[in-house]
């Protein structure tokens, strides 16, 4: 009997949105800084160009506020809403709507001085008291994106209309780059849009139109305050099958492919018109196993798991890709190499196996059918040659997201976890994994209250070593980004656009 079974159709729209998505297509190599990213020619920019961008998963609904996941950051921050400060591709934050900021020596004050002239897109000026409580709804409402993050905020004032001062009980290493993120973003205060289907932001676009199940359309915020957007208008075109997104690209229909799947990519480089980039980003193609769920509750099963994957093969099949045998890839702090501690072993396996008494191993894996079928046909095949069984239950993402991520209904599981800094999973034995480990908890809590980056980076590296060597889950591979950019694009995001699309720098020349 075949160990793929067909999509099942979603029980219900869970509420909490895509926290995993991308696309198939990966590899770490060195990518561009936004000012470096590539030009495909010399002309003029056209200053009423548009520009149509091929784009994976859709998101359900636009309220980002209340909504988590990639999907939404992924076009919504720094285009349509804005926070305070913001993050570049390589990670590093900036100043967005704080023309500067201050941190004090105790690591408790959080001094922002905001940039004049802000307005949100309905004309009305952005003050301070905005700040204030678009922060307090997020402290405040746990229904609200990153309410968790601010825990530990005390006090957030107004001196006066330009100034916003944040206090904390603790300090806290990641409270910046929190804000960089929906919970950092700015609303109007009391504003009665329905963030649901619109929008009413301070950045360089805004919403046109969304045709559900098709297209989602951002023409330019000519009233921007800060330099405006090179394009007229934008629309993220989503092609949830891979080669249809090829076929569109080379029909015209989009003129940037993003998440091109590597196994087709000469399909458009023979064409000789195309620009194809790699570049880096924090994805972590993620084999889940559900700790808090026998066999898998079992340590040694689960490194037999680990033992059975032959990881270069594996990344060698998906086209592009690097091994990544942690929680933590590259371009987060406390990253180190770990594969010494899963080699491809399948020997060893079979015997660890034995020993739990599980010669004879049946499991069904749960994989979102966007992902295809490459991994999971490795997955199939690398089992069975230590004596495990796995069945391919290939869902809808909502499916998943209700049965996998909310009620955690399953034993493996297979999504990329697109977010940076998101080790904070691993130190919450309610989030899906069923991972609880006190060590890791304490060492996690201790990185976040410690000042120094290095110091709290360490401490992050063994909580992540504790992770790996508990074998909570396997990390098939750190992916990469593969964009295909028409001739004529200048700007184009490359690092990191699995979770971020900054389009303000995007110019296009006429013809």
């Amino acid at each position: 009997m075949s160990p793929f079974r067909s999509i099942r159709r979603p029980v219900q729209l869970a509420a909490i949105g895509v926290l995993a998505v991308g696309a198939l297509v990966l590899t770490a190599c060195g990518g561009a800084t936004p000012q470096d990213t590539p030009t495909t020619t010399t002309g003029a920019a056209d200053p009423n160009a548009e520009l149509t961008v091929g784009l994976v998963l859709e998101p359900t609904n636009l309220d980002i506020r209340h909504t988590s996941g990639a999907a939404l950051e992924q076009i919504l921050v720094d285009n349509i809403y804005e926070g305070l400060v913001t993050r570049t591709q390589d990670n590093t934050i900036e100043d967005r709507l704080a023309a500067s900021h201050e941190i004090s020596d105790d690591g408790l004050t959080y001094t922002f001085t905001l940039n004049e002239g802000v307005t949100f897109h309905d004309g009305s000026a952005l003050t301070a008291a905005d700040v204030v409580s678009s922060y307090e709804t997020v402290r405040t409402d746990a229904a609200v994106q990153g309410n968790a993050q601010f825990a530990g905020v005390t006090e957030i004032s107004a001196p006066d209309d330009l100034t916003v001062q944040i206090t904390l009980a603790e300090p806290d290493q990641n409270f910046l780059f929190t804000l960089t993120g929906p919970a950092g973003l700015v609303f109007k205060t009391d504003d009665g849009t329905d963030l649901k289907t619109a929008e009413n932001g301070t950045g360089p676009f805004v919403l046109q139109r969304w045709m559900k199940g098709s297209s989602i359309t951002f023409d330019r915020y000519d009233d921007y305050w800060g330099e405006k957007a090179g394009l007229a208008e934008v629309t993220f075109q989503y092609i949830p099958d891979f080669t249809a997104g090829v076929n569109a690209a080379l029909d015209g229909s989009v003129d940037v492919l993003t998440a091109v799947d590597p196994n087709l990519v000469s399909q458009l480089e023979d064409t000789g018109e195309f620009t194809i980039t790699t570049g880096r980003t924090t994805d972590k193609a993620t084999l889940a196993f559900n700790n808090a769920r026998a066999p898998l509750s079992d340590k040694r099963v689960r490194e037999a798991l680990r033992l059975a994957i032959d990881h270069d093969a594996l990344v060698e099949a998906v086209g592009a890709g690097q091994t990544l045998y942690g929680p933590i890839p590259e371009l987060d702090p406390g990253y180190e190499d770990l594969s010494e501690l899963v080699p491809y072993d399948p020997d060893r396996a079979k015997e660890l196996l034995e020993e739990a008494g599980q010669s004879e191993l049946e499991l069904t894996l749960t994989i979102p059918s966007i992902y295809g079928t490459t991994v999971a046909q490795v997955l199939v095949s690398d089992f069975a040659k230590v004596g495990v069984s796995l069945e391919v239950d290939r869902v809808e993402f909502a499916t998943w997201l209700e049965d996998v991520y909310t009620n955690h209904d399953y034993e493996l599981s297979f999504v990329l976890h697109v977010e940076p800094r998101d080790f904070n999973n691993w130190a919450d034995p309610d989030y899906y994994f069923g991972y609880d480990d006190s060590e890791v908890q304490n060492l996690y809590a201790r990185a976040r209250a410690e000042r120094d980056p290095d110091a709290s980076a360490d401490l992050l590296k063994k909580a992540a070593r504790i992770v790996s060597e508990d074998h909570a889950a396997d990390w098939l591979y750190n992916g990469a980004t593969l964009t295909a950019l028409s001739p004529g694009i200048t700007g184009f995001p490359e690092d990191s656009i699995n979770s971020r699309i900054d389009l303000a720098g995007v110019t296009r020349t006429a013809g």
